[in-house]
């Protein structure tokens, strides 16, 4: 952070700031567009993409700026940025077209969206970050392969937990420990939640009732967790992780694991239910002479095997600016998957299913997701979550059965799906 901020102010200083590119400007979409117009320099945001165009004018003007204008060509977009006006279009091949964004971030959350416009950046070479835990569980292998054959990036983001566990691994790592569980700390798991049990939470924090679902039903943590794994190199020792319910402290949980199961699995990503701190991550490491361990007890952090670090929160949308100027900057891949698909999030019946039933989307009334390493999950073709929305049921499915690619038909012209379908190809042959 000490390397970044100065790096961004010296930007401003020479006036050549970060120019951003942002689809998507829901609940998180809103914090980051506030946080860059107000808080952070050297950093200017460029375009916002939204399907609604009207709603990202709405957003602005409640931002308190007016210096906004609507586009409809590559053209337009680049004479509005030049005259320093944020430009809003509806069309993310126009952002991409432009050629003057140094950045785009995906915030949307949605699958089939985020595929086309993850796409879209990587074909412009515009390095990517997704904030978008569920196209980049669902494809984010492939999407990583394909830009590195570009020679651009695609990444997740500072401030949502896989990137701060990933952060805190990267430390971990530097002071020459081995971790071996990387954490997410949650207060609430029910996989039978639904936006109708949700719907007053969602009013009350201004987010959308099926997207608070599926915090509560395990799915986002799912997603969350896969990626962690899929840049790790990590499995879960189980179908839908171990998932403690625990009310102590994050740093007891370090007893609880067999390090030789750890060490065979090459690690394992996992969360805890009611632990402190929260809403953190940990890192459990293991180091590797008496003389580390020495001095890891004599700075309190116990007797070992392994070691507990953490994080005590997870600060959202005020780290992701940091995200933009390490990758724009210092070209810095935050959070992708650089072992490609080692964990994957399938899709589980949350009530009793008829054959005929259509799938709905995620956090909603039919489905849950849970994590499955990615050898099971290609050998048993077990269906991802990701692709899962649109499905057709050919047969009946009882509540917490996983779901397998032969008990449905799978939606066409789905860019999601064939994305999926490609990377199944290209990693499993």
């Amino acid at each position: 952070m000490i390397i970044v901020d100065t790096a961004l102010r010296q930007r401003a200083a020479e006036g050549r700031p970060i120019r951003v590119g942002l689809c998507g400007i829901g609940f998180m979409g809103k914090g980051i567009v506030n946080q860059i117009l107000n808080y952070v320099p050297g950093m200017t945001l460029a375009a916002i993409i939204n399907r609604t165009p009207e709603h990202a004018a709405s957003c602005l003007t409640e931002l308190g700026t007016t210096s906004f204008e609507e586009v409809g060509s590559a053209a337009a977009l680049n004479d509005c940025v030049a005259r320093g006006h944020i430009a809003i279009t509806g069309d993310p091949r126009i952002a991409c077209e432009s050629g003057c964004l140094d950045v785009l971030v995906e915030a949307t959350g949605a699958i089939e969206y985020g595929a086309v416009v993850s796409m879209l950046a990587i074909e412009h070479g515009i390095p990517l970050i997704l904030m978008n835990a569920e196209i980049d569980s669902t494809v984010g292998p492939l999407l990583k392969k394909k830009a590195d054959e570009k020679g651009s990036i695609v990444t997740g983001c500072d401030g949502d937990q896989p990137a701060v566990q990933l952060n805190l691994c990267r430390f971990v790592q530097s002071i020459g420990l081995t971790p071996r569980v990387c954490g997410n700390i949650k207060g609430l798991q029910d996989h039978y939640r639904n936006p109708t049990t949700q719907e007053g939470f969602a009013r009350q924090w201004g987010q959308s009732p099926s997207m608070v679902t599926s915090f509560a039903d395990g799915t986002k943590i799912s997603f969350e967790q896969a990626i962690v794994a899929n840049a790790t190199g990590m499995k879960v020792a189980q179908r839908g992780m171990t998932g403690w319910e625990y009310k102590g402290h994050v740093d007891d949980l370090v007893k609880r694991y067999d390090l030789d199961q750890l060490r065979e699995l090459g690690g394992v990503v996992d969360y805890v239910v009611g632990a402190q701190p929260s809403p953190g991550v940990y890192v459990f490491a293991e180091c590797h002479d008496k003389h580390q361990a020495h001095y890891l007890n004599y700075g309190k952090l116990g007797e070992g095997p392994l070691y507990s670090f953490y994080v005590p929160y997870h600060l959202t949308i005020f780290e992701v600016p940091i995200s933009i100027a390490r990758v724009a900057l210092f070209k810095d891949d935050i959070i992708s998957a650089t072992h490609g698909p080692m964990v994957d999030v399938v899709a589980t019946a949350k009530i009793d299913l008829k054959a005929g039933d259509v799938l709905d989307g995620l956090g909603e009334y039919k489905t849950y997701g849970v994590c499955e390493n990615s050898a099971v999950v290609h050998n048993d073709r077990l269906l991802p979550m990701g692709i899962a929305e649109g499905c057709t049921l050919k047969r009946d499915i009882a509540r917490d059965a996983v779901i397998t690619y032969d008990d449905v038909e799978l939606p066409k012209n789905s860019l999601a799906v064939k994305l999926r379908l490609e990377q199944d190809q290209v990693f499993f042959g």
